[in-house]
């Protein structure tokens, strides 16, 4: 099985954010808590499951990843583009917005 990670979008706010080791929501892939076998993907739809019970997101769905130049990255790119925001400006990136306002904290 290849590693996954579970992906839905923030009912509040429509923003694509990805399920943690610690029950709660990122809006960064590489927070995302990593499974690699049946059970835990399996336990990581129930736990989405219930948020979207209690509408705080909505269609939840596993998405396969990958390390790629130490960076978790999804394979398909749809969800690359899910995950990092719009392909013609770079600089303005989600990912590299969040990576800023990190570091400016």
């Amino acid at each position: 099985m290849t590693q996954q990670v579970l992906s839905a979008n923030r009912l509040r706010d429509g923003i694509v954010v990805y399920l943690t080791r610690h029950n709660t929501w990122s809006e960064l892939i590489a927070t995302g808590e990593i499974v690699g076998s049946e059970t835990g993907a399996a336990d990581l739809l129930v736990r989405a499951q219930h948020a979207a019970a209690e509408r705080v997101v909505v269609d939840p769905y596993l998405i396969e990843i990958a390390e790629i130049d130490g960076e978790i990255r999804p394979i398909k790119y749809r969800e690359f583009i899910r995950a990092t925001g719009p392909t013609i400006r770079p600089d303005l990136s989600k990912q590299n917005y969040l990576r800023d306002a990190k570091e400016a904290v």
